[in-house]
């Protein structure tokens, strides 16, 4: 039985998770020697490359003095919601990463409180220790009262933590003391983040997430729960409505460095792959073929905001893209919705050129809708629009929790700007020479804020928001 550990490494926007999973695999020696390709290895896609930001979740595993560490590499944004709260299933423990100067975030918040609820048991890196007028200490502080404010169990709250900088390739146990690798941290994942239990009886593993080959369709990911799978073995899938089919696992997989490679069984505990599935959603229980007990599938958020999509029948149509016709764009939709869990799609009124997309913000369908552009669709956008719902017979909206860290002079403007959207200011605090404010505010304020901002404080602010909660409109 191997020994095994599997850990999600969750932060905000920005704050270096990627950068970290490379020099894992550096330190695992998934590059030949003197090869250094962890430059951002994971982010894949043309897009994640742009933007510098995580979209999709990872999964890789790497070697370390005997033990194997799944490493799953999380989005950032609270418009992935969908995807950290899913993958986070999958493992047993977790590295918060924060930011030296900049501290919890918002949206580290957001990420930590979904761990916490799991149970994962946190070890904190602070990162960026190398920045001028960084404060290690104080964000160590700051952090543990986050988990404090949040309920984390005293076990939780025993975490180790590592200082270092990731982008220079080193962790130690005290930021004052660079050292020339990143092994302390490794050492650490091995000591403290608990192996996953071995628990005997019927299979069962909860799809998390899927994965896809031109060559064998499409694959399902995720943990097993329990049990024992086996190649070629009968098994029944047990979907989220409830409804069972019984079918056959055609290859089994486990995951060695970034790809996957063929194995004969998997035991609990471990990440797998499983090819020749044919009905399969995220959140489904693949179990025992006589004996079937499905896990409780995995609770999504719901969208908050919403766009019209049609075809594009102005005077230019046909003029970039090659897939222009209402069934293209309906397949390509179709096809988003078997791996993209926060996204909704209805078809407009009667019509069968249009329809409503709904996602959990403006980055979410933005990110969609650049993609399909790339693919070589063509369609037409409409406005982004919050979704209503109507919560004990009163009119609700969608309301985000927003934070401005701006220079001192600019705070009465930035109050002034977010307050005219209808939002309240629910705490302010000086940190140096910058100042750092809370809003809550309605979803709809806060598409087209980000310009405005950034132009009134001369490119000085930094602003992250996250969903809150739907509370009665504020519209007048």
């Amino acid at each position: 039985m191997q020994d095994i550990r599997n850990i999600a490494i969750i932060a905000h926007v920005d704050h270096g998770k990627t950068t970290l999973v490379d020099k894992m695999m550096l330190a695992g020696k998934l590059f030949r020697e003197g090869q250094d390709n962890s430059n951002q290895v994971l982010d894949a896609n043309d897009l994640e490359r742009e933007r510098g930001i995580t979209i999709l979740s990872k999964n890789v595993s790497i070697t370390w003095k005997g033990t194997k560490i799944n490493i799953i590499d999380t989005p950032g944004h609270s418009d992935f919601g969908g995807e950290v709260e899913r993958v986070l299933n999958m493992a047993d423990g977790c590295i918060l990463l924060v930011d030296a100067f900049e501290g919890p975030m918002p949206q580290t918040r957001f990420v930590l409180q979904k761990a916490l609820q799991l149970g994962l048991k946190p070890i904190v890196v602070v990162n960026k220790v190398d920045k001028p007028n960084c404060r290690p200490e104080e964000v160590y502080e700051m952090v543990f009262d986050l988990m404090f404010s949040l309920n984390a169990t005293e076990e939780q709250l025993d975490f180790p933590v590592v200082y270092g900088s990731a982008k220079n390739g080193w962790m130690a146990a005290d930021w004052r003391q660079p050292v020339e690798n990143i092994d302390y941290l490794l050492d650490e994942i091995v000591a403290k983040i608990p192996a996953p239990k071995q628990l005997e009886g019927t299979p069962q593993m909860l799809i998390t997430s899927l994965d896809y080959s031109s060559y064998t369709g499409r694959i399902a990911v995720g943990r097993v729960h329990c049990g024992t799978l086996t190649d070629g073995m009968n098994v029944t899938v047990v979907h989220r409505d409830g409804r069972q089919e019984r079918t056959r696992i055609k290859e089994l997989h486990t995951f060695v460095g970034m790809g996957h490679v063929k194995t004969d069984r998997v035991d609990s505990g471990d990440i797998c792959a499983v090819i020749g599935l044919d009905n399969f959603e995220i959140g489904d229980t693949i179990c025992d073929y006589e004996n079937p007990e499905a896990l409780p599938p995995i609770a999504i958020d719901e969208p908050t905001m919403s766009m019209l999509f049609t075809i594009n029948d102005s005077p230019f149509f046909g003029k970039e893209g090659k897939f222009v016709t209402s069934r293209h764009i309906n397949d390509r939709l179709e096809k988003e919705l078997e791996k993209n869990l926060a996204l909704r799609v209805r078809p407009f009124e009667d019509y069968t050129d249009r329809w409503i997309v709904s996602g959990r913000g403006v980055l979410h369908l933005s990110v969609l809708i650049e993609t399909m552009r790339r693919e070589g669709y063509e369609l037409q956008v409409g406005q982004p629009q919050v979704i209503y719902k109507e919560i004990n017979g009163q009119r609700c909206e969608p309301i985000e929790e927003l934070t401005i860290n701006v220079p001192e002079e600019f705070a009465s403007k930035m109050i002034d700007m977010v307050t005219r959207r209808k939002g309240e200011m629910t705490s302010m605090e000086t940190q140096g020479e910058r100042v750092n404010i809370e809003f809550d505010i309605p979803s709809r304020g806060i598409i087209g804020l980000r310009t405005n901002v950034l132009t009134a404080s001369q490119g000085e602010a930094i602003m992250a928001h996250r969903f809150k909660e739907y509370q009665p409109s504020r519209a007048k």
